[in-house]
């Protein structure tokens, strides 16, 4: 009878390191291949003209093709939500324009906040009937059926609904350039610009480098394969047509599902899978700036992990389970790449034990109190390719956030490579068993971002990494 061999603790952790790095140095490769055919698209999209950003040579703020609807959902947001209006109303002058903020009747301070503005025919200041908070798409609900309460007074029908949330600084030239596009498509995205925090370099700034190179390369990549194009919740505009077969879709009279994390995520994909057409735009203003919607982010670790927790619970397990994998190679690839988040942080938290575990293993090894388990040739193969390609990733990423934020940044992104990994580690953590939870009974937990500081207001943003 086989007897199992007996090994030493030092030596078990030796047989560890080795079946940690095979597993890692496999999903790495794997990893580096699938970004590789990203990267390998855009620059020939880039090299044939095709990915080309457009720019303007005057400001676009002309009338409106139709009444525009944006939706600002609202919970605790005292801080921002009245330069995000005051902002919104003075940039975007056009008479079609209606914003619709949503408030929840247990939140006073907001809606004081907004008493100043309500002198704007184009405001309407919604008071949700529940108490807050609820869901983000809950509150959505609510400011949509004002909406169509409008709709029936007036008789006059919205052209398009457009969603931020309370924390944006929207561009001037937005709001036409998105009405312009909805001839042609049925949504519309732009991009999202994070803005710094001198006092978060490192846990704001890593939003910096993720967003701009996303935006820049991924969502470009992406919009031109045709598959279904999922939205980020704010710059982003539907046309009334497309609402209306996401409601025929869902059986019901909300376009938003308010148990969703990301109904966003959601909204974007089912405009696909309703037969519309979707655009990632990106256009450059008369002034070489990006047209695109501005917000902080997050500048603490606990608020950053918080965020991507939901996130990637909204995106990776529910969309998995709400939305399943699409209906051709296009969506199956892109729908991979979207919920991919806890595989990558299963396999980051096995490449840092690595680090943890390699220089025990090597003096062990030293002092002969281990056997050395050496790398085959395809796990050294794996390495190769795995650095290179990390070299490669790097490069991207100093190029990318450089370009829009200055070489300084762009050298920070570098560094702060491994802080957007740690937090990724944190929040895929946080998300299974936020998913589990769920799974086992119970109830779906909205946890909302507070923010202090509005761009429009930069004096606002010292010290709110502390906060």
């Amino acid at each position: 009878m086989a007897t199992t061999p007996s090994y030493s603790a030092l030596q078990w952790l030796a047989i560890i390191e080795h079946e940690l790095l095979l597993f890692a140095a496999i999903w790495f490769a794997l990893g580096a291949i699938d970004e590789l055919l990203i990267d390998g698209l855009w620059l020939w999209l880039r090299g044939t003209g095709r990915a080309r950003t457009e720019r303007l040579t005057t400001d676009c703020r002309g009338e409106l093709a139709g009444v525009a609807a944006v939706l600002v959902p609202a919970w605790r947001e005292s801080a921002v939500i009245g330069a995000t209006v005051a902002h919104c109303l003075e940039n975007w002058p056009q008479a079609h324009l209606r914003v619709y903020v949503g408030v929840y009747r247990n939140d006073e301070a907001t809606l004081r906040a907004l008493t100043d503005m309500t002198s704007d025919s184009r405001l309407r200041v919604v008071v949700h009937d529940r108490c807050g908070p609820t869901t983000k798409a809950d509150c959505l609900n609510r400011l949509y059926r004002a909406m169509c309460h409008d709709e029936s007074r007036t008789g006059e029908r919205m052209r398009s609904l457009i969603l931020h949330d309370a924390e944006d600084m929207v561009h001037p030239d937005a709001l036409w350039l998105m009405d312009r596009a909805l001839d042609d498509v049925d949504m519309v995205q732009l991009p999202v610009r994070p803005e710094p925090l001198a006092d978060s370099p490192w846990i704001a700034g890593h939003y910096c480098d993720e967003f701009t190179e996303a935006h820049a390369k991924d969502m470009v990549v992406r919009n031109w394969t045709g598959a279904g194009m999922p939205t980020a919740g704010v710059g982003c505009a539907f046309s009334r047509d497309a609402i209306d077969r996401i409601l025929a879709r869902r059986g019901g009279t909300e376009p938003f599902a308010a148990e969703c994390l990301t109904e966003d995520y959601e909204a974007g994909l089912l405009v696909s899978e309703t037969g519309g057409r979707s655009r990632f735009l990106r256009v450059r203003d008369r002034h070489g700036k990006l047209v695109a919607t501005r917000e902080f982010f997050p500048g603490t670790l606990a608020t950053a992990v918080r965020q991507k927790t939901r996130w990637l619970h909204g995106i990776a397990f529910q969309g998995w389970e709400r939305m399943g994998w699409g209906g051709g190679g296009r969506d199956l690839w892109m729908r991979l790449r979207d919920r991919r988040g806890p595989l990558v942080a299963l396999v980051l938290f096995a490449a840092y034990l690595l680090i943890l575990i390699w220089p025990v293993v090597r003096i062990a090894e030293h002092y002969g109190a281990v056997t050395p388990l050496a790398p085959d040739s395809l796990v050294q193969t794996l390495l190769g390719i795995n650095l290179a390609s990390f070299c490669w990733r790097l490069a991207l990423r100093f190029m990318f956030t450089a370009r829009e934020y200055g070489r300084i940044e762009g050298l920070r992104a570098i560094l702060r490579f491994p802080v957007g990994n740690i937090i990724s580690i944190m929040a895929g953590r946080r998300a299974l068993i936020a998913y589990l939870r769920v799974l086992l009974g119970g109830r779906v937990r909205w946890e909302h971002t507070l923010h202090f500081a509005h761009p429009a207001r930069p004096a606002q943003a010292t010290g709110l990494a502390r906060v």
